[in-house]
């Protein structure tokens, strides 16, 4: 079974919102905690 355009197009973008929306909210699970937040800022620190 083929999909039309439009209803692939609207596929591929919900699914694309989807993989953002959990990206987004893996980033905020781990900027509530502190030790990940305290390691990142070091190692962003080594560079300079």
């Amino acid at each position: 079974m083929s999909l039309s355009r439009p209803v692939l197009l609207r596929v591929i973008r919900a699914g694309c919102l989807g993989a953002t929306a959990v990206v987004l909210a893996g980033v905020f699970a781990l900027y509530t905690q502190p030790a990940f937040l305290v390691t990142m800022i070091d190692q962003l620190w080594a560079c300079f």
